[in-house]
């Protein structure tokens, strides 16, 4: 199985839809997927993802299954830090408070202490994270073995399945798939608007599978299109 985690486009935030800019992002994901083939989408609840894979589904003929555990929404309540300022963003944001100090970067457990806004609300939304990953992965035959990074296999499933979602969850989901520290990758990687992420579960043992990243935050089908290339819509790259 390949699953591609894709990132929606640019949002106007206020009203959960894509931008204009965004929408013509929609249409080069979908030409780009169109290209060897996806077997099923999913996507979070909110507009902007869904949105993002209209294209998709439409140009497939398929229909986009909703999986709330994706939702951004609550990857924010639990992945956010208070400011100096006040204000609250992406604790990840944070960076040299994660990658500049030893006791931060080494923390055991993978996720950080004292870089959100209430570490015990972040420990939940790892296991709302966890749970909801390891459900819907089992739905497409992979069950979490508890072994390392290991899944077993339940059924062949050569299905390349398409996820819509956005970058805080994107980041988070992408670290618990790949085994890696959470505040470490968060910090590290990001992924831009309809950045493409693929990963594959393929046999690696018998009736074991290790999630491998094929590529991160893919950005190929933009630059077919002749869109700007343009990280966060900010920064030309």
């Amino acid at each position: 199985m390949l699953l591609y985690i894709i990132r929606h486009g640019i949002p106007d935030y206020a009203t959960d839809t894509l931008t204009p800019e965004g929408k013509k992002q929609a249409e080069a994901v979908a030409k780009r997927l169109c290209l060897h083939g996806i077997d099923e989408v999913y996507t979070s609840p909110l507009g902007r993802a869904r949105e993002t894979a209209e294209p998709t589904c439409r140009a497939l003929g398929l229909s986009a299954s909703v999986e709330p555990f994706m939702s951004e929404d609550t990857a924010w309540r639990h992945f956010c830090a208070r400011y100096p300022d006040g204000g609250e963003h992406w604790a990840f944001c944070q960076r040299d408070s994660i990658l500049g100090s030893d006791d931060s970067y080494r923390a055991p457990d993978g996720i950080g202490r004292g870089l959100y806004t209430d570490d015990r609300k972040a420990e939940e939304g790892m296991r709302i994270l966890r749970e909801g990953s390891d459900a819907f992965l089992e739905k497409l035959g992979y069950k979490k073995t508890g072994v390392g990074n290991a899944y077993r296999i339940l059924r062949n499933n050569p299905h390349r399945v398409a996820a819509f979602c956005h970058q805080g969850f994107g980041l988070h989901w992408l670290a618990y798939l790949l085994h890696l520290p959470v505040h470490i990758f968060t910090a590290t990687f990001d992924i831009s608007h309809t950045g493409i992420s693929i990963l594959r579960f393929g046999e690696d043992a018998p009736g074991i599978a290790y999630p491998q990243c094929l590529c991160l935050s893919d950005l190929s089908h933009i630059y077919g299109a002749g869109l700007p290339l343009r990280y966060h819509d900010q920064l030309d790259i």
